[in-house]
Order: structure tokens, then sequence, then C-alpha cells
């Protein structure tokens, strides 16, 4: 059962209970803080019940931590990463979102999101979009068409400018990740392509006509900071909280929404906007 006495769990219980669940073991490191900080900003907008589409959710981990707080989620992911498509991974994880009640739709090639518009009151993209290589426009728009008037987008990605990254490039290191880890992943690269700061947050949600709701740096990265040093980074990233190490966003989708696909002619691009776009 994914209830305590009458009532669902609250999210600390919530994360202990999907550790326990959890199939791949070492996976979920609870000291990152990312699951309870996920189903905190959750619990802010939305009740139990709520219906939630969990997009790019991999194994499905974040996503059973909200099924078992009462939501009604559905998770889409191709399962395309090198270490999901090892030894039968795939379907560990498909068995184990199914075991916790979550709808899982598996992405194929060609074949188009399989959901009603306007049926969610929230879509999630946490830690995705630092993975495209094209713009995010044209899928975010498609995923709204998803969200009920008046729902909600809920974004998480890492910050391009948090205090980490800021001083490794004082002393001449990378803001990037790892070479090796590049240099020698199979196939085609699905680590991050570009990561974000506050001001590409308001310019998406300003593009995508969204009421800002919540944006702020979080902590989704905190077992990469151990000891004193996780005191200090907390107490200077409370201050200066652009240097937080991610950023969430939570933005609504006001009624009479519309997809806007082509910029706006006050929007200056790379090439004059009737080249790329046509008159």
């Amino acid at each position: 059962m994914m209830q305590s006495e009458n009532n669902y769990l609250k999210p600390e219980e919530a994360v202990k209970y999907v550790v326990q669940r959890f199939p791949l073991e070492n996976y979920i490191d609870v000291r990152s803080n990312s699951h309870l900080s996920t189903a905190k900003t959750v619990c802010r907008h939305l009740a139990p019940g709520a219906k939630i589409l969990d997009f790019g959710c991999g194994p499905c981990d974040k996503t059973a931590v909200l099924q078992a707080m009462g939501f009604e989620c559905s998770a889409y992911d191709d399962l395309q990463d090198a270490w999901h498509t090892k030894s039968e991974m795939q379907s560990r994880i498909l068995a184990f979102a199914d075991s916790v009640g979550i709808k899982f739709t598996l992405a194929r090639p060609g074949v188009d999101l399989p959901y009603s518009k306007e049926y969610f009151d929230m879509v999630i993209l946490n830690d995705v979009l630092e993975h495209f290589h094209d713009s995010p426009r044209e899928l975010l728009n498609k995923l709204l068409e998803f969200v009920k008037p008046g729902g909600l987008l809920l974004i998480t990605v890492p910050n391009a400018g948090n205090i980490r990254k800021r001083l490794v490039l004082l002393m001449g290191g990378t803001n990037y990740q790892r070479f090796d880890s590049f240099y020698w992943y199979p196939g085609q690269w699905r680590g991050h392509v570009r990561e974000y700061v506050r001001g590409d947050l308001l310019s998406l949600s300003n593009h995508l006509g969204l009421e800002v709701l919540e944006l702020h740096g979080c902590d989704q990265m905190l077992n990469q900071c151990m000891g004193a040093l996780r005191s200090l980074y907390i107490a200077v990233s409370n201050v200066m909280n652009g240097w937080k190490d991610s950023w969430t966003l939570v933005a609504r989708k006001p009624p009479g929404w519309k997809a806007q696909l082509k910029p706006p002619p006050d929007i200056k691009i790379s090439r004059p906007t009737k080249y790329l776009y046509g008159e």
C-alpha cells in the first residue's frame, strides 16, 4: 500500500518508501536532496489526486515518490541512455513502474505522445532540458497542450552559473562535464548540452506565454558537497541564491493559452526572421 493509515505519504516518508523498493541498488542517493526538493515543490501547488506527467522520467525514481504521495502519475521516456540498455535494465525499470502504479509509456520513433489535450494538472521535466541538442520550443509547446488551463509546468535544470562552476572557471577549469565522460561515451552523447541561468528560464516562460509562480535556485546535488564544505555551501548559497547548484521553475498555463512557434517581430536571432521562418 502507498498510504499510511488514511493519509498519503508525506514527502520524507515517500522518499524512504521508494528507496526501499527501488530495484537498482545504490541508484538513489538521498543526500542529493533532489527527490525531496521536487516532492516538496509539487506539494506547494497540487493536492493528492492531481494528474502529473513526468516527461523524461528515466527509471521513475522521482515519479514513484510522487505516486506514493497520492498523485496520479504518468511517465514518458525512451530509456536509451547507455546504462538503460544494459542487462535487462529496461524490463526492470518498467516492472518497477508498474508495481507502484505508474502509467509508463516507452517512447518510440515516429509515434506521437499518447495523451489527451488538457488532461494533466502538471507536466514535469526534471533535469531534462539540459540534454537537448535542439531548441525545446516545439516539444514544450506540445506538452503544454496536454496541460489543463491553469495547470502547471515544473522544470528543474542544473545551474550553469553555480558557485562550483564559477570557482572552477577562475582556476582555469571547465564548466562542462568531464571530458573523459564525453570522450568515452558510447554512441550519441546524451549528457548535458546546454545548462541554464535564471534569465534563460524567464525568457523560456515568456516565449511559452506562461505565468511564473516560482523561479529560484535549489539544492539537487548536495551529495557532491559533504562535511563542513556542505554547510558552508548552503550558508553562502542561501544568501546568493543564483549560486545554488540547480534551478526550479514553476509556471502556470493561463486560460486561452495558444502555442507560439514563430518568434515575435522584436526578437533578435542570428539570421533575419524572414530567412528562417518565411514572411
